[in-house]
C-alpha cells in the first residue's frame, strides 16, 4: 500500500471527481469510488429519504450509515461533521441544532467544499460553514464541539489514532460523537488490501473492528456503544476485478466480514450548561449495545 500522503492524494483526487457526479453514479459504486456494479446500487449507503433536514442535492450517496440519527443533537449545539462532502449530514444536523446552534463541516477536497458552500447558500443556512482541512489536523480550536458526526470517512484516513485524538481535542468535556464507518472481521485478500481504488472505496482502508474500538478507548473516550451494525457485501462483479473466479468463491465462503458500524462515545467531563446524556437511555435504542456485551 502507498505511503500516508500518497493515499491522501488518491482519496482527494477520487473525491474531487465524485463531487462532479450525481448520486445515481456514486450509488452505483462501492462507497462511490469503485467500478460500478450492475447488480447492487446501494452497497453501503443508508436511505436518508424522509430524514428531517435532508437536502437531496447535497446527498452524493457516499455514506454507510445515518450517524446524525443517533447523535443526540440538542438545540443550540455546536456540531462538527468530519468529511462533510456536499453537506448532507451538516444540513440534517442543522435541523436538530436549530438556528441557535452552529454546524461546521470539514473536508480536504476543495471541490467538495465548493459544492457544500453553494448548497448552504442556496438553502439560506447562515449557521452552517465549511472549512477546508484534514480531519487528522482539524482547523478548529480545542473544546468547541458538543457533538461530532462522521459518515464513512475515518476508514479513509491512514493514521486513525491521530484523527481519534483530534476528535478528543475538539470536543468539549462531556461532549460526544456518533460515527458511522467500515470495519473488518477477518482479513481481506491481499489484492483488495493493496489496491488504491479499493482504499478510496472505503474497504481497503478499514481496520479490524476490535482494533477500531480499542483505539477509541485508548484515546480516553468512555461510554463506548455500538449503536448500529450491518454487514456489507461486495458484489461479485466488483470482486472479479481483483480476484479470480476461484478466489471470489473462496472469499464469499470465508468468515471474513465487512461491516458498517455506528459508534457512540463520550469525552470525560461535564458540560454544566446542558443535561447529561444517560447511558441507560442510549442503550434502549434498537441495535444499541456495549461492544463488550456480545449482543451485536
Amino acid at each position: 500500500m502507498k505511503k500516508e500522503q500518497e493515499l491522501k492524494q488518491v482519496v482527494r483526487e477520487k473525491y474531487a471527481q465524485i463531487a462532479e457526479q450525481g448520486k445515481v453514479e456514486n450509488a452505483a459504486s462501492c462507497c462511490g469510488a469503485t467500478t460500478p456494479s450492475n447488480k447492487v446500487y446501494n452497497i453501503m449507503m443508508d436511505d436518508y429519504t424522509g430524514t428531517a433536514g435532508y437536502a437531496e442535492e447535497a446527498d452524493l450517496g457516499l455514506g454507510c450509515g445515518l450517524p446524525t440519527q443517533f447523535a443526540k443533537i440538542q438545540k443550540g449545539d455546536t456540531v462538527i461533521d468530519l468529511g462533510s462532502g456536499a453537506g448532507n449530514d451538516c444540513f440534517v444536523a442543522r435541523h436538530e441544532t436549530g438556528v441557535e446552534g452552529k454546524v461546521i463541516g470539514i473536508d480536504f477536497t476543495p471541490a467538495m467544499i465548493q459544492k457544500a458552500r453553494a448548497n448552504a447558500e442556496k438553502l439560506g443556512y447562515n449557521n452552517v460553514e465549511f472549512r477546508e482541512g484534514d480531519i487528522d489536523d482539524m482547523p478548529v480550536n480545542d473544546n468547541v464541539a458538543d457533538v461530532i458526526v462522521s459518515n464513512c470517512v475515518l476508514n479513509l484516513v491512514p493514521n486513525k489514532p491521530k484523527v481519534i485524538a483530534e476528535i478528543f481535542r475538539v470536543l468539549k468535556p462531556g461532549g460526544h460523537f456518533s460515527i458511522s464507518d467500515i470495519v473488518l472481521v477477518g482479513d481481506l485478500p491481499e489484492a483488495l488490501r493493496e489496491d488504491a481504488e479499493m482504499y478510496a472505496g472505503c474497504v481497503a482502508g478499514a481496520i479490524q473492528k476490535e482494533d477500531y474500538l480499542k483505539q477509541i478507548k485508548d484515546a480516553g473516550f468512555q461510554n463506548i456503544l455500538l449503536q448500529k451494525e450491518k454487514p456489507i457485501s461486495i458484489p461479485d462483479d466488483i470482486l472479479s476485478k481483483y480476484l479470480s473466479p476461484t478466489e471470489v468463491e473462496a472469499f464469499n465462503k470465508k468468515n471474513t466480514g465487512i461491516f458498517s458500524i455506528t459508534v457512540f462515545a463520550e469525552k470525560p467531563g461535564v458540560d454544566v450548561s446542558k443535561p447529561k446524556l444517560k447511558l441507560a437511555d442510549l442503550q434502549k435504542e434498537e441495535n444499541c449495545c456495549s461492544p463488550d456485551s456480545g449482543c451485536c
